[in-house]
């Protein structure tokens, strides 16, 4: 993965990219559900997030109650010790984030060092597969630009979208 490459293009096509997402929250393809699906695979199949690790690198997931619990019980610590190692509150009540990036888990090898007890967050990222797919066009705009999966996911989407369907162009 060349990610001096696709921070080019994600600032380059940013902005495009995200006036797409904006207009599926008002319009959206017939049939769009099965085109997102089919375009995920296909992104899938080119894109191997071990090379990347960029979403470890730029983001922190939130982690939920039993990730903290979860995850304090593998260090073999209390969970107020593991925040305050290394979290800080999120900036919604009760939530917490890591507080610095890259990732404190992420391994030279762009792999995650407690991958079988990962926060939530992260073991669904980049989210591809809740549905419907509009309903989490803020989340989609937020990473655009951070996940290279994302950035073809969305580039491919409003390609085929702007050429197969009437809907304005961005």
């Amino acid at each position: 993965m060349d990610l001096a490459r696709f921070n080019r293009l994600a600032q380059r096509n940013r902005s495009r990219l995200r006036a797409f997402l904006r207009k599926l929250d008002d319009l959206v393809p017939e049939d769009f559900q099965p085109l997102v699906d089919a375009t995920d695979r296909q992104v899938w199949q080119e894109i191997d997030c071990t090379t990347c690790a960029n979403c470890c690198k730029k983001m922190t997931p939130t982690y939920t109650k039993d990730d903290l619990q979860r995850i304090a019980q593998h260090f073999r610590m209390p969970v107020k010790l593991f925040k305050e190692k290394w979290l800080k509150p999120g900036d919604t009540a009760g939530e917490w984030v890591n507080r610095d990036t890259p990732c404190q888990f992420l391994q030279p090898d762009n792999r995650c060092g407690i991958y079988a007890i990962r926060p939530l967050d992260c073991a669904e990222f980049p989210h591809h597969n809740k549905q419907p797919f509009d309903e989490w066009n803020d989340t989609f705009i937020g990473n655009v630009d951070k996940c290279p999966a994302t950035y073809e996911l969305v580039s491919r989407l409003k390609a085929q979208v702007e050429a197969g369907w009437e809907f304005p162009e961005t």
